[in-house]
């Protein structure tokens, strides 16, 4: 039974990986590749997956469209990318143009994730039900009643528990408006949280509610696109935040620890799963707007190898009034890129003895 099991959690990281991880690396890879042909950098090689190269599927606008042996993703390779004396190639391109390329790939991620995420909220996502309200709790004093579907809270679209929890801790003391459906109609309520002190925490929250997953509402495309873009926020908020999280111990290093390409395929697995055995595509689009957010900031970050380094180097030319001369730079980006692949080597491992989903 427990091989059964873990051939079927395989089968569906597989599949996560290839429905998800894999689309979203080619859309980071088309911004890229739209950037620099607005921009007039010549483009020697689209590839679908990685060298070595299997075929040559055609050539077009002096570029080769390739599909190679390495089923991960795709890549980008633009003339002169770390020579200057290329003609139309990139390193020789403006600052604004080798900006806008190299953040381009980033800003596909986020325009996907967006996207994503609307089409979720579009075609119907869990909604957050009241399920029990305690005597004299401030729920009970402000109206709410059982079997309501909290909408908003404060003018934000409630998208799971954790918006509403988080908005009404925050908000302790002070009233805090919520749109709710009950019998198919829309109310407005002021309910004022209680501070801590003034309830038994181990018992129940702030509004003295219970809550549990309701029927899947459909957002009109307005609404959706306020909760994707309030999404966005939200997600690079807490990215942001990560570092002192860890330090002030509200997440554990477990929690937040980095995941190779075999524990985002898991994560991506499991979502499809949930997809699969609830009908229902929002696990999966979730998890694909998760995952194209992360891979994008992740990205951005001033790492040598990555986009970020690459823009990086760019700025400090915009600083000091010149270029680093590019074998220095070109050599920094090898070593990056080392110290990349052995860093991956380790999340790898890390990801297959204690992955991110343990074995039931």
């Amino acid at each position: 039974q427990e091989v059964s099991m873990f051939n079927a959690n395989l089968l569906w990281a597989i599949g996560g990986f290839l429905i998800v991880l894999t689309p979203i690396v080619i859309i980071h890879e088309l911004g890229h590749f739209w950037a620099a042909k607005l921009t007039k950098v010549r483009v020697e090689e689209f590839g679908f997956g990685l060298p070595p190269r299997a075929i040559k599927l055609f050539e077009r606008g002096g570029t080769i469209y390739s599909l190679n042996w390495i089923p991960v993703g795709g890549f980008v390779r633009p003339a002169g990318e770390d020579n200057p004396d290329v003609p139309g190639g990139l390193a020789g391109a403006s600052k604004k143009v080798r900006l806008f390329v190299l953040a381009a790939g980033s800003g596909m991620n986020f325009i996907a994730a967006i996207f994503f995420f609307w089409l979720a909220l579009v075609l119907g996502a869990p909604a957050v039900q009241v399920d029990g309200i305690n005597p004299g709790s401030p729920a009970e004093l402000g109206g709410l009643q059982s079997g309501d579907v909290v909408l908003e809270v404060e003018d934000r679209i409630v998208m799971n528990s954790n918006t509403l929890v988080n908005t009404v801790y925050d908000r302790a003391g002070t009233p805090v408006e919520l749109l709710v459906l009950r019998d198919g109609e829309r109310l407005t309520l002021s309910i004022t949280p209680r501070r801590p002190g003034e309830y038994d925490a181990a018992t129940e929250g702030p509004l003295g509610i219970g809550l549990a997953e309701g029927p899947r509402i459909r957002r009109n495309p307005f609404e959706a696109a306020a909760g994707s873009l309030q999404f966005m926020w939200e997600y690079i908020s807490l990215y942001g935040r990560l570092p002192s999280m860890l330090i002030n111990g509200e997440i554990t290093a477990q929690e937040a620890r980095p995941v190779s390409i075999v524990g985002i395929s898991q994560i991506a697995g499991e979502a499809a799963e949930s997809s699969a055995s609830g009908r229902t595509l929002y696990p999966l689009l979730t998890m694909a707007s998760f995952i194209s957010v992360a891979l994008g900031l992740t990205n951005l970050l001033p790492i040598p190898a990555l986009d970020g380094g690459r823009i990086l180097f760019v700025l400090i030319e915009a600083v000091r009034g010149r270029r680093i001369e590019p074998e220095r730079e070109g050599m920094v980006h090898v070593i990056g890129m080392l110290v990349l692949l052995g860093l991956m080597a380790v999340l790898i491992v890390q990801d297959i003895v204690n992955p991110i989903i343990p074995m039931q």
